[in-house]
This record gives structure tokens, C-alpha cells and sequence, in this order.
């Protein structure tokens, strides 16, 4: 099925050109762990076999069931897979500024945030390739535009989403409809731009300020739909402390925003 076209929102900064092959060429898909020794082999799979040129980089949180020996053999079989060993759990979003940081000094075109428990479906990720090669700088796989979905999501992680993506919204001004969405592809040029060494964001926080950031660089930032699916195999990772987190930094980051278009934010 083809994908849809995305909405866009912003300016176009980056390479007007087609990064991504039609197998995923040019693609680093990062995927973190903590205790996902069931769900990685499976995840892996299904990417390849939606996309087999893409490559992965499993980057592991010093995960005690064994997650990491896992991704080494993966990788030891397969030179599209790539392992990185932290050592302790320290956040979504410190994971995948790893991720980032390695991918960027390898040269990938285009650098893709999945999650290792299902919930992102590997077979719809061309829809987000398609939306940067259709000029996009970073495209999210949305849940709340035309043709997304949850399945199996329980009511009150849904209002909580919903919530939070209404607020978010609202607060900075922005028409993403997703966008604490963890399903993205992000244009290289972008993760270049983007002072990566000041975040320090966890989970909702990371994504919405990712995606802020992106906008205030000027780049097109756009969604698509997905199908985002409950996990099956393991145990969420969300906590208050990171809802709490996202709150009091996004009406920061909308203060700020306000405050310097009236020209009253001291430099």
C-alpha cells in the first residue's frame, strides 16, 4: 500500500535529493535496549525483511537478561548489524544520542529511532523513508493523523498520550499531531545542525524536544500514519518522573518561545 503524502510543516534546510534506496539503502535504524532479549531477535527480523539493506545498531543498556551477548552474536552473523555496550541504564534519550553520534560519524543518510518491543511495525517504516525522500528533514510516524491507529493500547495510556501531545501543542504553538511519538526518521543534516551535547531529555521529554528543536532549526518536520502496537514481551519503561519531566520543560520552552518573539527575553 502506498504511503500517504505527509503534511509538512516548516522550511526545508537540508538535500532536496533521494537519501534512502528502495531496500533501505543509506539507512542506520537504531534500536535501545534494556532487557529485550525476546524481542530483539524478532524486531530484527522483521526489519529485514521489510527492508534488507537497512542497517541496525542495537545500543544496549547494560541489560542483565542477557540482552547485549545476544546483539553481539546477531552481529558476529550478520555485518548489517552493529552492536554499542553502555554501561548502565541511563535513558532513552542518552541511548539514542549514542546512536546518533555513531551513525553521523559513519556517514548515514538518514538515522531512524525504533523501539526494540513491537510496538513500531518494521514493515511500515518505508512510509517514513518515502516522506524524507519526498523532502522531508525528519518524518514522524504518527498515531493521531488520518490512517493512524494503537491497538491493544489500555485507555488511560491513551489519554495520557492524547494528553500530552494536546498540551505539547498547544504550549509551543506547533501543529505536529504526534509529537511525542518515538517512530522517526531524521535527515543527517538535521542531527548535524542540532547541538545534541545540551540535551538532556528522557522518554516523552526527548521526542518532544527532538522534534522542537528541529522546528526552530528551520527544518520540514512531517507525519505520517502508523499502526502503533501495545507490547507483547516485556514491561513498559515509562514513569511518572519522565511525564513530569516533559510537562515543566515544554511550558518552559513555550514561555521562552513567547517571551522572544515579543523581544523580551534577555540574551
Amino acid at each position: 500500500m502506498a504511503s500517504r503524502r505527509p503534511e509538512a510543516f516548516g522550511r526545508s534546510d537540508g538535500d532536496p535529493s533521494q537519501p534512502v534506496g528502495p531496500a533501505g539503502e543509506g539507512t542506520l535504524v537504531i534500536i535501545p535496549t534494556y532487557d529485550e532479549r525476546e524481542n530483539l531477535p524478532l524486531i530484527i527480523d522483521r526489519l529485514h525483511a521489510a527492508l534488507g539493506a537497512a542497517h541496525v545498531l542495537v545500543v544496549d543498556d547494560g541489560s542483565p537478561d542477557g540482552t547485549g551477548d545476544l546483539a553481539d552474536a546477531l552481529a558476529a552473523a550478520d555485518d548489517r548489524i552493529h552492536v554499542m555496550h553502555r554501561a548502565e541504564k541511563s535513558g532513552l534519550g542518552g541511548a539514542y544520542i549514542a546512536g546518533f553520534g555513531w551513525g553521523l560519524e559513519r556517514d548515514y543518510a538518514v538515522l531512524v529511532e525504533m523501539d526494540a518491543d513491537g510496538s513500531h511495525a518494521p514493515e511500515q517504516l518505508h512510509r517514513l523513508l518515502d516522506g524524507i525522500n519526498a523532502g522531508s528533514d525528519l518524518v514522524i510516524g504518527s498515531r493521531y493523523v488520518a490512517g493512524g491507529s494503537l491497538v491493544n493500547w489500555p485507555k488511560r495510556r491513551k489519554y495520557l498520550s492524547q494528553g500530552a501531545n494536546t498540551y505539547s501543542r498547544l504550549a509551543l504553538g506547533v501543529k505536529i499531531r504526534d509529537i511525542t511519538a518515538g517512530y522517526r526518521a531524521y535527515r543527517r543534516a538535521v542531527l548535524e545542525k542540532i547541538d545534541l551535547g545540551s540535551i538532556d531529555s528522557h522518554g516523552y521529554c526527548f521526542q518532544i524536544d527532538l522534534a522542537w528543536r528541529s522546528i526552530q532549526a528551520g527544518f520540514v518536520v512531517s507525519e505520517v500514519p502508523i499502526t502503533f502496537t501495545e507490547r507483547q514481551i516485556g514491561e513498559s519503561k515509562m514513569s511518572g518522573d519522565v511525564i513530569g519531566e516533559a510537562f515543566f520543560k515544554v511550558a518552559e520552552w513555550g514561555m521562552r518561545h513567547r517571551l522572544d518573539r515579543l523581544g523580551l527575553l534577555k540574551r
